[in-house]
């Protein structure tokens, strides 16, 4: 039972799976805080910044289809994750010492470089959302350093209603919504509320996890390829032995057909 365990332990591909233990906490961060920031934003706007239902009608869309986007996200990383594990699983060199029947066929090869592309594109696809969730962290970030700076005005300021945040600039609401910008004590209640302090924490940590997703991406591509030319190496030795094999049965062909004439001839 004891070299049973650690026969399967040696069978486990670490490396995959350290990549996707990263790249399913990326994903579940970056959905699941994603998710809940974004409804948080809803409600921010909707209560301080936008009162009118059509003003923000259009970023409520935006936000559940960026949600509905997250569904997808999530569900199709968690099977991907799965698939490259179980290719890492199958391309383990301890796997392919406990089942000597193991072979390199020309399908599986194609497989494994489909994979590698995927992944490549996958990556680059990352690197993009990765961006993308910096944007609102940037936002929310101005705002906080705005009420901070309520908290410790510069000398030559006389009032502290002259600081303002329209986020009518950043084209979430259009310019015509009302208020559409808070100033003084208003912007300072609004910093205060759990919705800004949840969402801008949630989009930090929502942009880390995409960061980590890419990183884990990054991972799967160097496992992936590393896979890949183990597979091209093991194909090619298979056919210099089986090439190696035919001339060794040959030479004996030709030897005992030699000897056999000989005998013959004695005869």
């Amino acid at each position: 039972c004891f070299e049973c365990c650690i026969k399967c332990l040696g069978g486990v591909p670490y490396a995959s799976l350290v990549a996707t233990i990263l790249c399913f906490s990326g994903v579940a961060l970056f959905c699941g805080c994603g998710h809940v920031a974004l409804t948080g934003t809803v409600t921010m706007v909707e209560n301080h910044f936008s009162r009118i239902t059509s003003d923000h009608a259009t970023l409520t869309d935006v936000v559940q289809i960026l949600q509905y986007i997250i569904y997808g996200i999530a569900c199709f990383f968690f099977l991907y994750g799965i698939i490259l594990l179980a290719e890492g699983f199958y391309t383990t060199s301890a796997v392919k010492e406990m089942h000597s029947e193991f072979k390199t066929t020309v399908c599986g090869r194609c497989i494994s470089a489909m994979f590698v592309f995927l992944t490549y594109i996958l990556g680059l696809g990352w690197l993009g959302i990765f961006g993308f969730s910096a944007v609102p962290v940037f936002l929310f970030y101005n705002m906080w350093t705005t009420c901070g700076a309520m908290k410790s005005p510069i000398a030559n300021l006389t009032s502290v209603d002259n600081i303002c945040v329209d986020v009518r600039q950043y084209g979430i609401i259009p310019w015509n919504a009302t208020p559409g910008k808070a100033c003084g004590s208003t912007l300072s209640d609004i910093c205060n509320t759990s919705e800004f302090y949840l969402s801008y924490h949630l989009y930090i940590v929502a942009c880390a996890g995409a960061g980590a997703t890419v990183i884990a991406l990054i991972h799967y591509l160097m496992i992936l390829a590393a896979n890949w030319a183990y597979l091209k190496g093991l194909c090619q030795q298979t056919h210099a032995y089986q090439d190696i094999k035919t001339r060794d049965d040959q030479e004996l062909q030709d030897v005992q057909s030699r000897s056999k004439e000989g005998l013959n001839s004695y005869s």
